[in-house]
């Protein structure tokens, strides 16, 4: 199984981050390999919603990364699952409060499967590369509430 994670601590409530996260339209904020975002379906945030998402691919290529919400614990933890591209990770953010601020852990795992088992070094690089993104999340939220 390829895994993944990073965490980091944010100045900010942990309501505020959860309801940054959970509005899949801010990821093109702090997320750069995310080109285009849209609600495809469901309720914003809320668990079964369905977000249609564009990535920077290899080659300069974009490809799917649609995902949707499987679980949604407001202030707590949110789950998604992508649902198009080539590789199909399942992923979590976990919260906790830390002295007025938060605690983010990002993780991502993939059971690849088929040819997706040839490429298994380069899946965790990619994964690797997502959650690493949280200092960008950090610096857009501290940001915010300067």
């Amino acid at each position: 199984m390829a895994h993944a994670e990073n965490e980091v601590s944010i100045n900010r409530p942990a309501n505020d981050v959860y309801a940054f996260l959970a509005n899949g339209l801010n990821n093109t904020l702090w997320r750069p390999t995310v080109k285009t975002v849209a609600l495809a379906s469901g309720e914003a945030g809320n668990q079964g919603a369905v977000y249609s998402q564009t990535m920077a691919g290899p080659g300069g290529r974009t490809i799917a990364g649609d995902y949707e919400i499987t679980a949604a614990q407001p202030g707590k933890r949110l789950d998604f699952q992508v649902m198009a591209g080539p590789a199909r990770p399942t992923g979590s953010f976990t919260l906790n409060d830390n002295d007025g601020g938060t605690t983010v852990r990002f993780t991502l795992d993939l059971q690849p499967k088929g040819f997706m088992k040839l490429m298994g070094s380069m899946i965790t690089k990619t994964m690797e590369v997502e959650v690493g993104q949280l200092g960008q999340l950090k610096s857009v939220l501290e940001a915010q509430s300067a």
